[in-house]
């Protein structure tokens, strides 16, 4: 999976619209190889971007969270953290 794409479901405050919109260009942009289209791609790809947002939001609609929501600064302080490890352990190679 790709590390940029983070996760939507059952967070307090609940996932925006924006972030919805961000996950789905970060995916769009992996499977199609392009961060930004050509001219020519432009179209396929905004509708792509559209596609898998709305989508995005249908199945966090649909999703029944079975334990409290996460709260996002104590994620982000956890994937922070996550990256520093890994980072100091790449420079000890």
């Amino acid at each position: 999976m790709c590390r940029s794409i983070q996760p939507l479901h059952n967070y307090e405050p609940p996932t925006s619209d924006e972030e919805v919109h961000a996950a789905a260009m970060q995916y769009v942009r992996k499977v199609s190889g392009m961060t930004r289209p050509a001219t020519v791609n432009q179209v396929a790809f905004d509708r792509a971007v559209e596609t898998v947002s709305t989508a995005t939001r249908q199945l966090l609609r649909g999703l029944i969270a079975t334990s409290p929501p996460h709260d996002r600064t104590i994620e982000r302080q956890r994937a922070r953290a996550r990256w520093e490890r890994r980072q100091t352990g790449a420079l000890s190679r």
